[in-house]
């Protein structure tokens, strides 16, 4: 399984960003998967999660997000995406996507930098 994250930036607070994450060798439809972040010295953290459709569908969110954060995936084009909207300096991390319960290698990750 490959990903390759994009799309993150530096941005000032109240600003927004769309990250997308592109897998390949995967059956994409087949998996749910997830968007996490890290910051130096932490461990990554789950912060949203698609289901697959074959399950419902359905949408996680870390309780962080409190509405900020939509995640979607694109099946037909093994694209997960993350928007981010009224983004705080606190949302500054590198963020990654990945499969959710397969426990795959990190990819590069994207770097969100969030100026106050």
């Amino acid at each position: 399984v490959q990903v390759a994250e994009s799309g993150g930036g530096s941005v000032q607070a109240g600003g927004s960003l769309t990250l997308s994450c592109a897998a390949s060798g995967i059956m994409f439809e087949a998996f749910h998967m997830s968007w996490y972040r890290q910051t130096p010295g932490k461990e990554h953290e789950l912060v949203a999660t698609a289901r697959t459709s074959g399950s419902g569908g359905g949408l996680r969110y870390a309780d962080f997000v409190k509405g900020r954060f939509t995640v979607a995936r694109d099946d037909a084009n093994n694209m997960l995406t993350l928007q981010i909207n009224a983004l705080k300096p606190e949302d500054t991390a590198r963020y990654y996507c990945r499969r959710t319960t397969q426990g795959d290698p990190w990819g590069q990750g994207t770097q969100v930098i969030v100026s106050s």
